[in-house]
């Protein structure tokens, strides 16, 4: 289930997790899961929790100041469904809201521009709940080449598809539709779990995370074998001459290139939805907010300067806890998550960013995450290889996904009613 997937078809089941140390002053919570997937297949079995490996980066509670109150306030409205919202890096102001049904708006100074920056809408097929224009990627030089990078569902069958365009050379604020060319169009048997981040890391390689490829339980163990890209984040180089029989380059150092068997782009592996993740722009930290399925959501961690080849659990776990089998899962060499919740809290987490921009210097440093369908908002902060998350008063319902503009400030964008927020504080 991504984040803007309806919450009102659900599966319930119980089951006790362990305790997390949350707020501002450290308190043990054992909670009481309600658990609740928006897919249509039966629910998960009962999961058993698995024991963190020393330096897992388990909760803990470090001595960090208090977070000031947070708030949002309306930026612009009158959006359809908008699935994420980023600055181009060009130094522009400009705010770029995506629409599901396959537009992409430009903000400027709080107005919305009357024409789209983009419009593949007959490109695009966003019939499913979780279908649509996912993602959005600027290039770094952006400024000097016009590129930038678009992932979507295609109507032609919904593949997963990533595609690159061009800015008009007449107009900074209308892309060239002419100039769009798919780099990849990975066939899916499913409308959900399709992933759809896009970011280019301080590497300077284009990252893009696909989901397992949907139905429930990952019926078709993508997530878990490597010849399949499901269920992955993926690491290119659209800057180098292509590799043979493929529209992009492949690093290097990418962990499986030469393993027979393996795909090549693949970064990172074993998530289910990885709807969105992020970047630390201070640390080059990645975070990554995997969509759980009827019991755990979860954030993940890399540290900058990763190897890569990390593979996150799913579908062997569901954060902490034995998913296939439900009991006595082997979890040496799984990462397992620094965060995760129960849906006692919510129903699809949003992940967010490591706030470091200027306007509210107690926030900086803090990865902000949110529950879809709740609310349920958190700030994680680290401090070495400890891990604080400190509960903060509930967050907006439907934020589909967070952002930030050229300096590091945060913004969120809501599915329904459609508006684009500003974090403030209070």
């Amino acid at each position: 289930m991504a984040p803007f997937s309806a919450p009102n078809r659900c599966l319930c089941h119980h089951a006790v997790v362990r305790a997390l140390s949350i707020g501002i002053l450290p308190f043990v919570v054992w909670v009481i899961a309600v658990a609740c997937d928006g897919t249509a297949d039966a629910p998960a079995p009962e999961p058993t929790p698995a024991q963190s490996p020393a330096g897992s980066g388990t909760p803990t509670t470090p001595a960090l100041p208090p977070l000031p109150g947070i708030a949002f306030e309306r930026v612009a409205a009158g959006f359809q469904r908008p699935t994420f919202v980023t600055g181009a890096g060009d130094g522009s102001g400009r705010l770029f809201v995506l629409e599901k049904r396959g537009t992409i708006r430009i903000v400027r100074g709080g107005q919305v521009a009357d024409e789209p920056f983009l419009d593949i809408r007959s490109r695009v097929t966003s019939s499913g709940n979780e279908q649509g224009l996912l993602g959005l990627a600027f290039h770094p030089r952006f400024a000097e080449n016009g590129r930038f990078f678009v992932y979507y569902t295609a109507a032609d069958g919904g593949a997963n598809t990533l595609a690159e365009f061009r800015v008009s050379s007449a107009d900074p604020d209308r892309a060239d539709p002419a100039s769009g060319r798919v780099l990849f169009a990975i066939p899916d048997q499913y409308s959900n779990h399709n992933g759809g981040m896009l970011a280019f890391g301080p590497d300077g390689f284009l990252y893009v995370a696909l989901g397992d490829g949907g139905g429930a339980g990952d019926p078709l163990r993508s997530a878990q074998d490597l010849a399949n890209p499901l269920g992955s984040i993926l690491r290119i180089d659209v800057d180098a001459p292509p590799a043979a029989g493929l529209a992009y380059a492949i690093p290097s150092d990418n962990p499986f290139v030469g393993r027979a068997g393996a795909r090549p782009e693949i970064w990172a592996y074993g998530l289910r939805n990885p709807w969105r993740f992020s970047f630390d722009r201070q640390t080059g930290d990645l975070w990554i907010a995997d969509v759980g399925q009827n019991a755990r959501e979860e954030v993940d961690f890399q540290p900058a300067g990763s190897p890569g080849g990390q593979n996150y659990g799913w579908s062997i776990m569901e954060g902490t806890a034995c998913y296939r089998p439900t009991s006595g899962c082997e979890s040496s060499g799984l990462i397992l998550p620094v965060f995760e919740y129960t849906h006692s809290d919510g129903c699809s987490i949003t992940g967010g960013y490591v706030y470091r921009g200027a306007a509210f210097p107690a926030l900086r440093g803090a990865y902000f995450a949110a529950d879809y369908c709740t609310g349920a908002a958190w700030a994680i902060r680290r401090e070495g290889e400890r891990v604080r998350a400190d509960r903060l008063p509930d967050f907006p319902t439907g934020i589909s996904s967070f952002g930030e503009d050229d300096a590091g400030e945060l913004y969120i964008v809501r599915d329904q009613p459609g508006t684009l927020e500003r974090l403030v504080v209070r």
